[in-house]
This record gives structure tokens, sequence and C-alpha cells, in this order.
């Protein structure tokens, strides 16, 4: 089934979406939304809503986009902690602060397949970055084969085609709650019920591509995972210096 979002926007912006399918079959073209939140934030919420409007929809050009809800800790202090923040998300927005010469790290931020920064509740910036994400012709295409949990860890097989940059490319795999709920306390979102999806758990470089081919490697599972919630999986390679994504794939584990 494909519905309209964000109605009113010109049909240009139109965004169609559909149910992410089974992992077999082509590699998919994917568009990778980073937004940096946090529950102590009274901007957020908005933010956090949008991205579970376009994560898992398809884009004009058919492709999928793929949402990662990263919760930052600055705003631990002011009243709220959040249970969902990480300082590897601060640091990892940090480094984006400094790649794109901002004066400093906002709540929400949304980054575009490492390549574009956002106000994470701008719909009509969205809209525009990932129709233009949706318009380049992706050089690399990552896909998961296969991911088996054992222990403490996960498994993964992947495979990796195309161009692969002369520096190399980072694989990096997030572990993530399908979705979360969380009755704020306190701070500036006190009484509210939040939701999001997506919601990032683990993030860590577990190999440098070098050369198109397949290879298996070992994503350790965060004490935070818990039993019996639906958890994904999400690999994506960028560029060394937290640069352009270049693929990505996410599987259900």
């Amino acid at each position: 089934m494909y519905k309209r979002i964000f109605a009113g926007m010109a049909m240009a912006l139109t965004v169609a979406l559909q149910a992410q399918t089974a992992v077999d079959g082509p590699a998919q073209k994917v568009v990778l939304i980073e937004l940096f939140t946090s529950e102590g934030c009274s901007s957020c919420p908005p933010a956090d809503a949008l991205l579970r409007q376009v994560n898992g929809s398809r884009t004009s050009e058919d492709q999928l986009v793929v949402g990662i809800s990263e919760h930052v800790t600055y705003w631990n202090g002011l009243g709220w902690s959040d249970p969902f923040s990480s300082p590897a998300y601060t640091e990892r927005q940090n480094a984006y602060a400094e790649r794109f010469h901002l004066e400093g790290v906002y709540t929400p931020q949304m980054v575009i397949n490492g390549s574009e920064q956002i106000v994470g509740s701008d719909r009509a910036a969205l809209l525009r970055a990932v129709l233009e994400e949706g318009g380049q012709h992706p050089r690399m295409s990552l896909r998961i084969l296969s991911s088996q949990v054992t222990g403490n860890s996960v498994t993964v097989s992947f495979s990796v085609s195309g161009e692969v940059p002369a520096q190399g490319a980072d694989l990096m795999a997030v572990l993530a709650d399908d979705s979360d709920r969380s009755s704020v306390l306190h701070g500036e979102n006190s009484g509210q019920t939040l939701a999001h999806v997506a919601v990032a758990r683990s993030i860590s470089r577990v190999a440098r591509l070098r050369a198109a081919g397949e290879r298996t490697v070992q994503v350790q599972i965060p004490a935070t995972f818990e039993a019996g919630q639906r958890h994904h999986l999400i690999l994506f390679a960028q560029t060394p210096g937290n640069g352009r994504v270049l693929g990505a794939d996410s599987k259900p584990l």
C-alpha cells in the first residue's frame, strides 16, 4: 500500500510509503537518516514524530529510508536523564558538528547520508534532502546476508559490491530497538509520554572496507537490550571522518 505523507506539500516533495520487505533479493538503495535527539528537549518530540513517519518509507526513486534515533547526553543534567542516551551518540554528533563547521551541537538535528544536516523537525528540508539523495547514483551497495545471535554477540555476514574508495570506508554497526516509549517525569517534557523508533542502543565501527566481496563480523550486544523486545541491525559504510554514507542495509534480529 502506498500513501502520501506530509499533506499539503508540493507533488515534487511527495514520498511514497510502503513497509520494508524481506532482505532477500537485490541490494537496497538506502537513504540513512540519523536523528540526534533527547527526551530532555522540548523541541525534540516533533522531530521524533517526523522520524516515525519517514522511517521505512520509500522515495520516488525507490530508495528505502532507514532512520536511527541517537539520544545525546548533554540534556541529562537539566531535569531529566534520558534512559536511551549514550556518550557515543554525543561524540558522534560532535564529530559531525566539526565536519559541518557548526558553532556547536544542538537538538533536534538530522544528518542525511552523512552529507547534509538540518533541523530535525523541518519537514520541508528533510524531504528536499531525501529527494536529493534519491537522485544520486550509488557507487556502492551493502547487503546483510545473514545475522545470528550467539551469546552476547551477533555474527553478521554481508556483501559489498561496486566501488570502494581508495582510502577505504568504515563499516558501522548499529543495534537498535524497533520502538520505545517513555513517561517523562521531569524536565522540559515533564508529564509527556514520548514515543521513539529505531532507537540506537549501540554504535560501533566493526571493520574497514577496502574491497568488494563478502565478509563476516561480530557485533557485541549491549547490556541495555531487553529480552522479548523487537530489535534490528543496521550496517552502513561511511567514508572516514564521519563522511558520506556510501551504502546501508537493515535487518530484524
